[in-house]
């Protein structure tokens, strides 16, 4: 039985416990850490922050791990089973991160704004996410954010909604060896560069296809939908979407339900309505499709 000890300041507790010869092992969750495993070597200790229970992490901004600012998307979380967050690095240069992997099912980022530098487990070299650019994280691929630009803004999407961040000890990044397509729990590394994939139409809608579907397992279809000014698109029903606006104005319409979205606005529509939605201005929208959630 691990010793739990109860405190109010996370983030005091553990700078404490790494003066004293403690590591961390574990923190969670990632936007609003609240629980962290650390260890000696012979001792393990499991810090709970009595100041950020779980009833109050789903504040709309919290501060998040590694000095990242994170704004919840999903308010409900769909019972605990998707998270989704717009994340703000304010100050540019080196990101105080470390190498981790989480233990989940679905993870993706998404660069809305600046770019990152990241690394990634058999993936080759550091390389930077530009606006634009996504990829696909599959189940404890280890991997590691180096730095920013000044506001670099990501989305992030998860599943489930909490899950636990651990910290990788003993592997270094970038690895040796190149595996693209390693298997990571029946998943595959996707890095999606916008500008180096073609785009395709439906109707009038043009789209971007990212190739998460199939790394992903058949987990989540991931687009970019560019919409000209009034044309419509309607998105059938059977399957929970998440939609995000980069750019522009939409407006949304099912059963008796209808309203607008700005940029930086998200829902998720409902799995059983089919949904219209009109672009109100020229626009570009991220729609994250779930099959498996």
């Amino acid at each position: 039985m691990i010793p739990t000890r109860q405190c109010e300041d996370l983030d005091a507790e553990i700078d404490s416990l790494l003066n004293d010869g403690y590591r961390l092992d574990m923190i969670m969750p990632a936007d609003a850490p609240r629980v962290a495993l650390l260890s000696n070597g012979t001792d393990q200790i499991r810090l709970v922050d009595n100041a950020n229970p779980q009833s109050e992490i789903r504040n709309p901004k919290s501060n998040g791990r590694a000095g990242m600012e994170y704004r919840d998307l999903i308010p409900d979380r769909v019972g605990g089973r998707l998270i989704a967050s717009h994340i703000l690095i304010q100050n540019a240069g080196e990101v105080p991160d470390y190498v981790h992997f989480h233990k989940l099912r679905f993870q993706m980022i998404y660069c809305k704004a600046g770019w990152v530098r990241v690394v990634y487990e058999d993936q080759g070299p550091p390389f930077v996410m530009n606006a634009g650019d996504c990829v696909l994280q599959p189940p404890e691929i280890r991997h590691r954010v180096l730095e920013s630009s000044g506001g670099a803004e990501v989305i992030e999407i998860s599943a489930p909604a909490e899950h636990e961040t651990w910290v990788e000890h003993d592997l270094e990044l970038p690895t040796e060896r190149l595996n693209p397509d390693r298997d990571f729990g029946g998943q595959t590394f996707v890095r999606h560069v916008a500008d180096d994939v073609s785009r395709y139409a439906k109707g009038a809608v043009e789209y971007r296809d990212t190739g998460i579907l199939r790394a992903s397992g058949g987990f989540a279809d991931v687009r970019v939908a560019k919409l000209q000014e009034t044309e419509r698109t309607r998105m059938e029903r059977g399957e929970p979407t998440f939609i995000f606006i980069l750019m522009g104005e939409v407006g949304f319409s099912y059963t008796d339900k209808t309203g607008r979205l700005a940029e930086g606005d998200s829902i998720i529509l409902p799995a059983e309505y089919e949904t219209n939605l009109t672009s109100l201005s020229n626009s570009e929208v991220l729609e994250v499709r779930f099959h498996d959630l």
